[in-house]
């Protein structure tokens, strides 16, 4: 969830998704792509199955901050540039308030569950490809 956001009440309806891909792995994303659906994004999830994740979409490039306040599950997050590629990748704790922010201007950002990318060997520098 994006910090400094308000807190909803519950778990969001699940979004549209894209497809995007990893290399030869292909995720399936729920789009977050406007002030609400980023607010709430996997807050108060109960599961998020294999190569599912979240897609936040942002209408320009900048520092993204997120934090876990009300999310049950544990997750990565890569912070993506315009082009696709991960500037940096950050595991997060289950109902923190920790900040973890890109390393740079990003326009998209992938939860996934944690390990997810280190399980799939993806790290700074790849491309994922299929953004909106």
């Amino acid at each position: 969830m994006a910090a400094g956001a308000q807190v909803p009440s519950g778990p969001q309806a699940p979004l549209p998704t894209t497809q995007l891909a990893a290399g030869i792995h292909i995720i399936r994303a729920e789009v977050a792509n406007t002030e609400a659906t980023r607010r709430d994004g996997l807050m108060f999830r109960k599961e998020l199955p294999g190569n599912d994740g979240m897609l936040f979409v942002f209408e320009q490039p900048d520092v993204q901050c997120f934090w876990m306040r009300n999310t049950l599950l544990p997750l990565s997050i890569a912070f993506i540039a315009d082009d696709g590629t991960i500037v940096n990748i950050e595991d997060m704790a289950p109902q923190t308030d920790d900040a973890h922010c890109s390393k740079k201007p990003v326009r998209y950002a992938l939860e996934m569950a944690q390990g997810w990318y280190e399980a799939h060997g993806i790290k700074s520098g790849r491309k994922i490809d299929g953004l909106p």
